[in-house]
Parts: structure tokens; C-alpha cells; sequence
């Protein structure tokens, strides 16, 4: 393949996942959600967090390392503030300092 069909085949390829990712937001945009897909969605964030870190500890050598010191001083913080504050944001920002603070002093 030339140059020039990469480039066509990025481009289209950039474009579907663009009207993949963008399409859902546009259309629904002006319409307000059930009350169920809302409830549903809010706990989306702790779920996608929780799927990392299991598979993570189920099987290690898929991601070619165990679990690092700075990972679990991030768990070890963030779980006590997303039960305290119920908070996705302050969680988030509170483990991943306590994460970059291990990685740093380590």
C-alpha cells in the first residue's frame, strides 16, 4: 500500500470513530434521559475503575507487571474518599496524587 491509501485508510477510520463517539452525544444532546439511564450511568466511572483494577489482579502478565507499590498507595487513598465524599472528580484527583506522589518518592 502507498502512502497516500495509510492516509486515506487513517482518516476513514478516524472518521467512523469520531461519528461513533461523538453521534450518541450529538442526537442526545436536547433530550433529557430516563431516570433509570441516569441512575445507571452514574456508577459507569467506579465500574470502568473496578474492571481495571480485577483484571489487573486477576492476571498480571497481561499487562507484563504485578501490581506496583504506587498502585495500591492510589487504591488505598482513593477508596476511603469515594466512600467519604461519593465524589468521582475528588476521588479520582486524590488517588492519582497519592499515585504520583509513591511514583516520585520511589
Amino acid at each position: 500500500m502507498s502512502a497516500v491509501s495509510w492516509f486515506g485508510v487513517v482518516f476513514v477510520l478516524g472518521g467512523a470513530t469520531y461519528a461513533m463517539r461523538a453521534g450518541p452525544i450529538l442526537v442526545l444532546a436536547d433530550r433529557e434521559l430516563p431516570a433509570a439511564a441516569v441512575r445507571l450511568l452514574r456508577n459507569v466511572g467506579a465500574a470502568v475503575l473496578s474492571a481495571l483494577v480485577v483484571t489487573l489482579i486477576a492476571d498480571p502478565g497481561a499487562a507484563n507487571r504485578g501490581i506496583t507499590v504506587a498502585e495500591v498507595a492510589g487504591l488505598v487513598v482513593a477508596i476511603p474518599v469515594a466512600y467519604r465524599t461519593r465524589n468521582l472528580l475528588i476521588t479520582l484527583a486524590a488517588g492519582m496524587a497519592a499515585f504520583w506522589l509513591a511514583l516520585w518518592l520511589s
